[in-house]
């Protein structure tokens, strides 16, 4: 009799500890949507609130950040904006991500760094943490909420009631949507700093006679003569909105004859190599015959033509302005210079002084 009195009182002690620590959950749920100003519905029984926090939202215009707040729940993201006067709500509600397909990665970035990606159906955000460990914490803090988020979808995709997904990308590649995905998710876009010119027609762009726009379905930088185009996309209500010419074909099946993909390119036509495609890339400084100045570019030896350099403006161009191809060349260390670490290509009478 003793042993059963003292497993009703285990029991019972069980029950009052999860009815506690349940109650105290939506009494943390109800504390956030009343610094929502009551306009956010979260106050659900299946909620629950992993982290929260201040974060930088990157711009893709001008690289610069701005301060937003975030709430990240099992089921979805509350992309919030800071009120300056405080009064009823604490914070405005920006966006809604949901959890759901969601995909996270860091961002190696030396102009930006602690620098992470969110990456949802509705929307794709560049966010900057203030050190490695804050960065660190919330990308965990997101893999936390994907991965509850697929181990209830799991008995769905074990009983046969929905395809598997399509395989992820490698984490050092851009995150731009696959064929299967155009449209249907919010595509990641490549900043405005990163590109000198179309990625579409590769005119270079200018402040007046060519400006720079974003395609809303690939997220790709492009002029106004190819992205003069609207398409619906499923990520966006199906609402008609900017796309560039290669993306409405997608989308529409119209061929358009302007349409430059399939055609042959040029010797420089290369994409400049992210580090999972190239051997390696940097900034370097190309210096001129002098040695005291020069341009700064983006430096590639791609893995599938090893034995060339090309030289482009930016690290997302679609075509490089210098290739020298490197049989033939002797590589000279010339130790630290005003300009930083130099060092030469030299072959007969061609000499490339390069600062790192």
């Amino acid at each position: 009799l003793d042993a059963e009195a003292l497993e009703m009182i285990f029991m019972v002690a069980k029950h009052s500890n999860a009815a506690i620590a349940e109650m105290e959950r939506l009494q943390n749920l109800w504390g956030v949507y009343e610094r929502l100003g009551l306009e956010d519905d979260i106050v659900d029984p299946s909620n629950q609130l992993i982290k929260e926090g201040p974060i930088q939202k990157v711009s893709t215009r001008n690289n610069s950040t701005s301060e937003k707040y975030l709430f990240l729940f099992n089921n979805m993201l509350l992309y919030c904006v800071p009120k300056v006067i405080q009064v009823g709500a604490e914070f405005q509600v920006h966006l809604r991500i949901d959890v759901d397909g969601m995909k996270v990665r860091e961002l190696k970035d030396s102009q930006c760094p602690h620098t992470f990606l969110v990456s949802g159906k509705q929307r794709t955000l560049e966010l900057q943490a203030r050190s490695e460990e804050e960065m660190n914490a919330w990308i965990e803090a997101f893999q936390d909420a994907i991965a509850r988020k697929e181990k209830r979808s799991e008995t769905f995709k074990t009983a046969g009631l929905g395809p598997p997904g399509p395989p992820s990308q490698p984490q050092c590649c851009p995150l731009l949507p696959q064929t299967e995905e155009l449209g249907r998710r919010a595509p990641q876009w490549v900043r405005d700093n990163l590109v000198s010119m179309c990625m579409r027609c590769r005119e270079p762009f200018s402040t007046i006679v060519r400006r720079r726009h974003h395609c809303r379905a690939c997220g790709y930088v492009v002029c106004a003569r190819c992205s003069s185009y609207r398409a619906e996309l499923q990520y966006d209500g199906n609402r008609p909105s900017r796309v560039c010419l290669h993306c409405y074909s997608l989308l529409t099946g119209h061929v358009l004859p302007q349409d430059r993909e399939g055609k042959p390119k040029g010797i420089l036509e290369v994409s400049s190599a992210t580090p999972c495609r190239s051997l390696l890339c940097s900034s370097l400084q190309l210096l001129d015959k002098n040695g005291k100045g020069g341009t700064r570019g983006w430096v590639v030896i791609p893995q599938d033509d090893p034995l060339v350099l090309y030289i482009y403006a930016a690290p997302q161009d679609v075509r490089a302005h210098t290739s020298i191809p490197l049989l033939g060349y002797q590589v000279r260390d010339l130790g630290q210079g005003d300009s930083g670490h130099l060092f030469q290509l030299a072959q007969s009478g061609q000499v490339h002084t390069f600062a790192a």
